[in-house]
């Protein structure tokens, strides 16, 4: 079962890299989504909207990236199953995650819609955008479940060695998403409303194709349809692996949430510019991003293989190549941010440029940080050690909530915007030390398994 990409043997770096590339392509067309309905918002409707738009990012990430959080969980013990060349295996943990990620995410649309309002006011939302946010947000909560599944599905992909069909997949509905903006923003005049019924339509898309492909086409997953049914001993196991994920993503949110009710206080125009430099800040983050998704995958196969000291080996390297690959995106967030910025309103005023120059200056100082945490967490998710997902998470939060409660206060936006590396800071600290311990359970495994093929 050992696949093209060559990530159970051959050169580690080379392979990471090149199923990297995909992966990297697809989170720039999903986050297409989101970036389009800012722009095409703050272009053809005004300033107000695009602040509207923005302010619900934390709670979105708050349910929508924990509903992802669990599928991202879900799927380990697939990559776990291809690297030991189970075939049984991966059709069960891939049916089963397919199921219970269904289920979920029509769970959490109602969930979702109940807790938008007291969500938002609880952030601070100011009164002349709280209808519009709410608008917006409640219209995309109804595609949940469908994100749930075509992340669920691409995950699966992953773990089986495939990366490059997503991205193909994932260009199409990019693509009717921007169409559906334009024809619903622009031409229709349906304003926030509008843009979050095309990524609605999207994400359908996105669900249907990437279904279409594990289910039908993918030779690596042979899954029939008696196999979509509730196993309550799987789903208990997959469970124990994606809530830990979740956690991280809900408490990572919460803290976001705290942050985003500091900026609150600066008003619309700061919320603007602290937006549009945050969307192009996660821009950049998808190099690193990717590679650590790339990462999760090939630790995920080389553990279910038992090569240990591959991984300790390979780990390395990538530490280093996304150190240096966040340098080179700190030099590219600091030259094209502010002409990026601009693109989200037709006349953007000197108070929101202001707020997100001072954003993206303090992110470019500190990006290696964030790169630390992109390969310690995957590393250590790649392995099912989830539970350091939480504790990073942990981290996150206390450094959001103490420059938002205690900094702010003192100094000002300043302080906001080095909530980032502060929060990754307190994140990647716990996770060096845990990766650490495993790494010298790694060499004794390495090692006993050498002394067992010499006498054997």
């Amino acid at each position: 079962m050992k696949h093209e990409n060559g990530m159970l043997c051959g050169n580690a770096l080379k392979s990471i890299i090149i199923f990297a590339f995909p992966i990297m392509l697809s989170s720039l067309l999903q986050y297409n989504y989101t970036l389009v309905d800012n722009i095409i918002v703050g272009r053809y409707v005004n300033t107000a909207a695009l602040a509207a738009v923005g302010n619900v990012g934390s709670i979105n990430s708050f349910i929508i990236g924990a509903a992802l959080g669990l599928t991202s969980g879900f799927t380990i013990p697939v990559a776990h199953a291809f690297g030991a060349g189970d075939k049984k295996k991966i059709t069960l943990y891939a049916s089963g995650s397919i199921v219970i990620a269904f289920l979920i995410g029509v769970f959490l649309v109602v969930f979702a819609h109940i807790v938008s309002s007291p969500l938002l006011r609880l952030i601070g939302t100011p009164s002349e955008i709280i209808n519009v946010s709410r608008s917006y947000i409640n219209i995309l909560y109804f595609g949940i479940p469908f994100q749930m599944l075509s992340n669920n599905f691409t995950a699966i992909s992953r773990a089986v060695g495939e990366s490059k069909k997503p991205l193909y997949l994932f260009l199409i509905s990019c693509v009717v998403n921007f169409f559906l903006d334009l024809l619903f923003v622009k031409n229709l005049k349906w304003g926030v409303e509008g843009a979050a019924a095309a990524t609605l339509v999207s994400h359908i898309v996105a669900c249907v194709l990437t279904g279409f492909y594990i289910i039908k086409i993918n030779k690596d997953v042979e899954i029939k349809h008696s196999d979509l049914r509730l196993n309550p001993n799987i789903a208990l196991e997959q469970l124990k692996l994606g809530i830990p994920v979740s956690l991280q993503f809900t408490v990572t949110s919460i803290g976001s949430m705290c942050l985003q009710s500091a900026v609150n206080s600066f008003g619309a125009n700061v919320m603007a510019g602290f937006t549009a430099a945050g969307r192009v800040e996660n821009l950049t983050n998808i190099p690193m991003s990717g590679l650590g998704v790339a990462t999760q995958t090939f630790v995920g196969q080389n553990y279910g293989a038992g090569n240990y000291e591959r991984i300790i080996k390979s780990v390395k390297r990538i530490f280093v190549l996304d150190i240096l690959v966040s340098v080179l995106m700190s030099i590219t967030l600091y030259t094209i941010g502010i002409p990026v910025v601009s693109l989200f309103s037709s006349e953007p005023n000197s108070e929101m440029l202001f707020a997100a120059k001072h954003y993206i200056t303090a992110i470019s100082l500190c990006y290696s940080l964030v790169a630390v945490l992109f390969v310690l967490r995957n590393t250590l998710q790649g392995l099912g050690f989830t539970y350091s997902n939480t504790i990073a998470g942990a981290g996150e939060l206390l450094g959001r909530i103490a420059i938002a409660f205690v900094l702010t206060p003192l100094l000002g936006f300043n302080a906001v915007c080095f909530a980032g590396p502060a929060a990754w800071l307190l994140a990647d600290i716990p996770l060096a030390f845990i990766y650490l311990h495993k790494q010298k359970q790694f060499k004794k495994l390495s090692g006993n398994s050498k002394i067992m093929l010499e006498n054997g």
